[in-house]
């Protein structure tokens, strides 16, 4: 029998029963992460690393997962039908034969939603045994639709039907802000994207407070509704824009500095978020791993934020290091501490970037789709999408013979 250890993640949920950990990317393709890095581990190591990364996702017992939800975006969706080609190019193509003249377009939504389903199906068991607080997957909408809100409602109302244990990734743009509202009165859960900055977190907050209010008078049962607010911590802190305000000002901005940015305005925002009792949970993505510290690996993107009641959601390329280097790793309740070094905020108050980007009035609504963050990752997950429509499109065309054209 193989010795029980105490994993790196099961420390961090020990700070705070409250805290949840989701496994970011489908969940379709977690046994392969699985086999990975336990063939990439020392000898010596391989068993307890099994033991505790098959508590992760219990398969044969999916309640008794480490993990309560996943999230999942485009790009994730395309790596997760590229990962088993040999079974997706069987279903797409039953889906062509079933289907005489489908498009290109019509074909990648119906894959994209049947990738959300069996994710889906995998955690439904989770979802069961916390009647419906736990368990959810994301489905995203549409990224290269982020400013339709008719077409966003409706396709969410298609998103949800899949299973109960769907949750609705709402793009943090000018008009997602009126999609978060609309969902949440229809008792839609949501998980807001493409979210950097805290007037984005503050006027997704707000329209599912007035969303939640709504149902309420309405008669809508909500009571397995529940709202998380994404903030993509990586991609505010590395965008380019941010370097070229600081090198215009000659400021020079360390690798240290640009995470203590990140760090700051997620405890701004969960700190805001608490203290107006607002329904909505914070969940942190896109974490960094470092720095070195004397010789000794850190992880400041999770370390600085343990303790809280919030949700991280965590894709290989953070697991990873986590396991393989951060095994004796002590967590303590930080996210609360206010030790950011001053030299650091004297230089960051200096740009105007980071000043939208904390203040929760920095930016009008109606700039949200301007801001640089945004601009780069939906451009992404826009050419993700692609993609996958592209597999498609290259899937009709070898069945069919002939290249077939997406319908407007």
């Amino acid at each position: 029998m193989v010795e029980y250890v105490e994993s790196v993640l099961e420390r961090l949920c020990a700070v705070n029963p409250e805290t949840e950990v989701w496994w970011d990317s489908s969940p379709l393709v977690f046994e392969q992460w699985v086999q990975k890095m336990v063939k990439e581990a020392p000898e010596n190591k391989k068993a307890v690393l099994e033991a505790q990364l098959r508590r992760i996702y219990v398969a044969d017992d999916p309640a008794k997962s480490l993990i309560h939800g996943c999230t999942t975006n485009p790009p994730l969706s395309l790596t997760a039908v590229k990962s088993d080609p040999e079974f997706w190019t069987k279903w797409v193509d039953g889906k062509i034969h079933e289907n005489p003249g489908i498009d290109a377009k019509a074909l990648f939504w119906m894959t994209y939603k049947e990738v959300v389903r069996r994710g889906a199906e995998m955690l439904l068991p989770i979802w069961e045994k916390s009647n419906g607080r736990m368990g959810y997957i994301s489905g995203q909408l549409d990224p290269r639709l982020f400013t339709e809100v008719d077409i966003m409602v409706r396709d969410a109302q298609e998103i949800r039907a899949i299973a109960p244990n769907v949750m609705i990734k709402v793009p943090a743009s000018t008009q997602g802000v009126e999609v978060v509202k609309i969902l949440t009165s229809m008792a839609i859960p949501t998980n807001v994207t493409t979210c950097f900055t805290l007037p984005q977190i503050w006027a997704v907050a707000n329209a599912a407070k007035d969303g939640y209010a709504l149902g309420v008078k309405n008669g809508v049962d909500m009571s397995k509704w529940r709202a998380v607010i994404t903030h993509m911590m990586g991609r505010l802190t590395e965008s380019s824009e941010l370097d070229k305000q600081a090198e215009r000002r000659g400021i020079s901005l360390s690798w240290a500095d640009k995470h203590w940015l990140g760090i700051y305005v997620f405890r701004k925002a969960y700190k805001l978020l608490k203290e107006n009792a607002y329904p909505s949970k914070m969940l942190l993505c896109s974490m960094r791993d470092g720095p070195l510290v004397a010789g000794k690996y850190k992880f400041w993107d999770v370390e600085k934020l343990a303790g809280g009641a919030i949700v991280y959601t965590m894709p290989p390329y953070v697991l990873d290091p986590l396991f393989k280097f951060c095994d004796d790793m002590v967590f303590e309740n930080e996210i609360e501490k206010d030790d950011v070094p001053g030299d650091t905020m004297k230089k960051l108050s200096k740009i105007p970037y980071v000043l939208q980007s904390w203040d929760e009035n920095g930016m009008e609504i109606d700039q949200f789709n301007i801001h640089p963050a945004t601009i780069d990752t939906v451009k992404k997950f826009s050419e993700a999408s692609s993609g996958l429509e592209n597999f498609c499109a290259d899937r009709i065309k070898a069945v069919t013979g002939a290249s077939v054209m997406s319908k407007n």
